[in-house]
């Protein structure tokens, strides 16, 4: 017993090391992309505290959602931000599973690389979108008499620049049309859905998306309208910009998956085949396989990182 925990305690760490390797590489191939996107974030964050002194309180709007949907009221208000955490450190965890587990599909650099576009994206119109119109807000700390529903004109640049993290971005008030947590939870599972292997785990995601949205109009945190308009604007923009990125390589199929450690049995399969290959004279060094393309859109080229991996003996 105790040598068998041995014994996958080190492919284990053999599995991690080699990860890390890989992804080490791609990050220093994409990392002016992934800093671009961390940017825009801050640049989100920086948005929405600003059109937070341009807000004014006042009456509620008529809204369907309101009519319909109980409100939670404020010892129940975390409810919809419980869910909201759960979705984003599910799906953070899951960007990185291919450290652990043997079965993958991803390369977890490549995957934040197309999400922060994603986000960039719908985080970009959303901006556009509340700064056009300034909405009474629906939330408790956003309605009139609370003092926390205008902010009084900033001291110093430095105050505006550090958004008073985090309280300014849980208690903001003015950047409704759209719902950022619906753009972050819409982003996850349509990535999810395209490059998850659970099919259980793919309709759970929608349905807590779905339940999402009538929690965050229980909560009063959004008016109905703002969470219409992230269902098809996210959806829009994923689509779009989706098809302008190159395709993630697959890693259960191709030479990338042979990065990996091979236990016995895919050693042994490997040199019986590379045996036949000699004896039949089909030995050939000159790479002739075709560049594999999905739905038109070209995969991300590892093969030179592979190749230049085999020739260092690594």
């Amino acid at each position: 017993m105790t040598f068998y925990i041995a014994r996958e305690s080190s492919k284990l760490w053999r599995r991690i090391c080699t990860e890390t390797f890989i992804e080490i590489h791609l990050l220093a191939e994409k990392w002016k992309l992934l800093l671009a996107g961390l940017i825009c974030q801050y640049i989100h964050g920086l948005a929405a505290r600003g059109v937070h002194y341009l807000h004014r309180p006042g009456p509620t709007l008529q809204d369907l959602g309101f009519m319909f949907l109980p409100e939670l009221g404020r010892d129940k208000a975390y409810i919809s931000e419980t869910v909201f955490s759960f979705v984003f450190f599910s799906f953070v965890l899951w960007t990185f599973h291919p450290f652990i587990f043997q079965s993958k599909k991803i390369y977890t650099v490549l995957i934040w690389r197309r999400v922060l576009a994603f986000l960039v994206g719908s985080q970009a119109l959303r901006i556009v979108t509340f700064y056009s119109t300034q909405l009474p807000g629906p939330n408790y700390h956003c309605r009139e008499g609370s003092p926390l529903a205008t902010l009084p004109r900033p001291k110093n640049v430095a105050e505006v620049l550090l958004i008073n993290f985090p309280k300014g971005v849980i208690y903001g008030c003015g950047d409704l049309i759209f719902s950022s947590h619906m753009i972050f939870t819409l982003v996850f599972v349509l990535t999810y859905q395209k490059y998850g292997t659970k099919r259980i785990i793919k309709q759970l995601a929608w349905s807590i998306a779905v339940v999402q949205s009538f929690l965050i109009v229980a909560s009063r945190k959004h008016y109905s309208v703002d969470v219409v308009v992230a269902w098809y604007t996210v959806n829009l923009v994923v689509f779009f910009i989706d098809k302008k990125l190159p395709e993630l390589p697959d890693r259960t199929n191709g030479p990338s998956s042979q990065l990996l450690p091979l236990s016995t049995k895919d050693k042994e399969s490997r040199t019986k085949e590379e045996h036949l290959k000699l004896l039949n004279g089909n030995s050939d060094s000159t790479d002739r396989r075709p560049r594999t393309q999905l739905n038109g859109k070209i995969l991300e080229d590892l093969n030179t990182f592979h190749s230049d991996k085999e020739m260092n003996g690594t």
